[in-house]
């Protein structure tokens, strides 16, 4: 739906499916046109007495990606987002979004951002298609209600006030909210808390359309998995500063690496694996027959732990190779310790 239904104004740039789209342009003083970012933080610094909330963040999103922001609780997400959203003011460095201020140019900027707040933003009698119709008029060129509606599953609820939705439905209408303008930038918060798999899946097929047509995410989220598989850059904050970025892969490549475990009898000697394996990798029998190899696995890694099996005549019960995931990184980077 999202892909077919632009804006007819959104003509000039191609996306990776093909649809026409002008996120992100702008024009220069010669009159040819330059793609300009879709968020630019410099420098940011936000202070709140003595905690340094955001310790000079640098931070780009570039036009028609998927860019989540990760980091754990008290990390300076929020403080950040809000910042870009135009609620705060920086008070060292510089926002800019797709090349204006969030909050000297709120009002060139709001017909272009969507945001989704995680608390819902609905007033708690209203029914769900009187809510999503109002936010509809508030624009120029809406999605069509029912149609997006439909597609988060919520046409049944249409006479249900905001305040009977359960979580998971509050959240799905807070999302057709924040889209149903037809942004270039969406900033969504948490948007599959609360959800069952069936919804989550769903909204992140709506985020898909949404990013194949054109549209900009920024995304906040305490789910790995989700951020993982949805996004095209990961930007992980932890106590005020960027700490990592890159694409999820590129983060899970700089893990620890992979893991490699079997089974076999119990106390087998893996002195000679250890010295044929690669240097950095460790071998270790966690229980009475389940073993781990950790580090860079790779084919060759494989072929000599197979191949050591077979000069000690055992025959593996089983062999998994588990990857790194962005969760993993994500803990390696900002430690295991409750905040």
């Amino acid at each position: 739906m999202l892909s077919r239904d632009l804006p007819p104004n959104l003509a000039g740039v191609r996306t990776r499916t093909g649809t026409m789209y002008t996120t992100g342009v702008s024009r220069c003083e010669s009159g040819v046109r330059t793609p300009t970012a879709a968020v630019d933080i410099t420098g940011l610094h936000m202070r709140y007495r003595d905690v340094v909330a955001v310790d000079h963040v640098d931070l780009t999103v570039q036009p028609g990606s998927i860019t989540s922001i990760l980091g754990p609780n008290g990390a300076g997400k929020t403080t950040t987002i809000e910042t870009c959203e135009g609620f705060r003011r920086p008070q060292r460095g510089s926002v800019r979004i797709f090349g204006l201020d969030p909050i000297a140019d709120a009002k060139q900027l709001r017909p272009r951002v969507g945001v989704m707040l995680q608390s819902g933003g609905a007033w708690s009698g209203i029914r769900a298609h009187e809510m999503l119709h109002h936010m509809a008029s508030l624009h120029a060129d809406p999605l069509p209600v029912n149609e997006l509606l439909a597609e988060l599953g919520l046409t049944g609820l249409t006479r249900t006030p905001f305040r009977r939705l359960s979580g998971g439905q509050q959240q799905r209408l807070s999302l057709a909210m924040a889209v149903v303008g037809r942004p270039e930038l969406v900033f969504l918060d948490e948007p599959t808390a609360g959800l069952d798999p069936q919804a989550r899946h769903a909204t992140w097929q709506l985020i898909r359309e949404l990013r194949d047509s054109g549209v900009t995410i920024v995304l906040t989220t305490h789910f790995m998995d989700e951020a993982e598989t949805l996004s095209d850059v990961v930007y992980i904050i932890d106590r005020g500063r960027v700490i990592a970025s890159g694409d999820p892969t590129e983060l899970m490549a700089a893990g620890s690496g992979n893991t490699v475990r079997f089974s076999a009898v119990p106390g087998l000697e893996l002195a000679g694996l250890r010295a044929a394996l690669p240097p950095d990798t460790a071998a270790d029998e966690l229980a009475p027959g389940s073993y781990r190899v950790s580090g860079d696995v790779s084919p060759d890694l494989l072929a000599t732990l197979t191949s050591w099996c077979a000069s000690m005549d055992v025959l593996p019960e089983s062999i998994l190779v588990e990857r790194q995931t962005l969760e993993d990184a994500f803990l390696e980077l900002t430690g295991r310790s409750l905040r």
